[in-house]
């Protein structure tokens, strides 16, 4: 029997993802390589328009209308949905490495007995299916890892693949929802992170505090340089842990994987979880105290001073050179 690929898309303000783009591409490749069939799915209260959208990757899009979702959790809505396409004949389930593509990863392996092959950075079919690849040990190693059996679920990390649509393309077939397994919590509140319109894993330029900044006042520097770059503001785990700043904003390997033009790291030491999230950077500069700091093993340019100099004098200088 011929693979069923299924590409699982997630929606951000009734547009698809990016991380969306990506899955859809990978599921399409892997269907062309296995010489099976690619499709998509989109669990939305409004899905119309990113089920256009994932049509533009894959040839066939399920549209689910959900509204259900406007006041609940996600996670168990698609995990129905998913589970229902299974049963009509998909073989293999792709989903982003994101807090839901997590949670509707781990209910499929409960409800289904599916294995998992998780965190891929990159994913090909080889034989008899798919071959993921992760960097691991802060990329001193790559890890090869397949399924045992003919069916099972990958998770893939934001920017191990350049999202490419498809030749033409494909249509979309709309369902109504099923009821999930089990009771989908109820969403009391949403709050919205002030400085998270662009998300870190969109950014061309990144900014990141480390424990170096010292403290929540240190990131007002880490804040003034982002914007003067037109950057995003990131974080390690300790400046997180310590309650400096968000979790939303943390890379690393329990956090966000970035790829941005320019990563720039002040006081970050390059503790090894860290570099798995953001080692794929295409320019690294990173301004600390210490020049033994393990980040001078990734760095394109390492600047040893203080930042707390070095941080507001170069900040005044791209504003000087903008004009103000």
């Amino acid at each position: 029997m011929a693979p069923r690929i299924l590409a699982v898309a997630e929606v951000a303000d009734g547009s698809l993802t990016k991380l969306s783009t990506e899955v859809a591409t990978v599921a399409r490749q892997l269907a062309e390589a296995a010489g099976g069939e690619a499709l998509g799915l989109v669990v939305d209260a409004s899905p119309d328009a990113a089920a256009q959208e994932l049509a533009t990757y894959l040839p066939t899009v399920i549209a689910v209308t959900n509204p259900a979702v406007t006041s609940e959790v996600v996670a168990p809505h698609v995990v129905a949905a998913v589970a229902k396409l299974i049963e009509e004949g998909v073989t293999h389930v792709v989903l982003g490495v994101t807090p839901d593509g997590r949670d509707v990863a781990g209910s499929l392996v409960g409800l289904t007995g599916l294995g998992l092959l998780a965190n891929a950075d990159t994913v090909t079919w080889q034989d008899a299916g798919p071959v993921t690849h992760a960097s691991v040990l802060a990329g001193k190693a790559v890890t090869s890892s397949t399924l045992t059996g003919d069916r099972g679920i990958v998770t893939v990390r934001p920017g191990g693949v350049t999202a490419e649509p498809a030749a033409s393309a494909g249509t979309v077939e709309r369902r109504d929802a099923t009821a999930p397994a089990v009771p989908a919590a109820k969403v009391l509140d949403r709050v919205a992170e002030a400085g998270a319109e662009v998300s870190l894993e969109d950014a061309k330029v990144v900014v990141v505090g480390g424990r170096g900044v010292g403290g929540p006042d240190g990131f007002r520097i880490v804040e003034e340089l982002a914007q003067a770059l037109g950057g995003v503001v990131g974080a390690t785990r300790a400046s997180v842990d310590a309650g400096w700043i968000p979790y939303a904003r943390q890379i690393g390997q329990t956090g966000r994987v970035v790829k941005p033009e320019l990563y720039l790291g002040l006081g970050v030491s390059g503790a090894m979880q860290h570099r798995v999230g953001m080692q794929a950077s295409k320019a690294i500069v990173i301004v600390n105290r210490d020049p033994d700091a393990p980040m001078a093993e990734v760095a394109d340019l390492f600047v040893v001073g203080d930042l707390f100099e070095v941080v507001p004098a170069l900040t005044a200088e791209i504003r000087a050179r903008k004009g103000g």
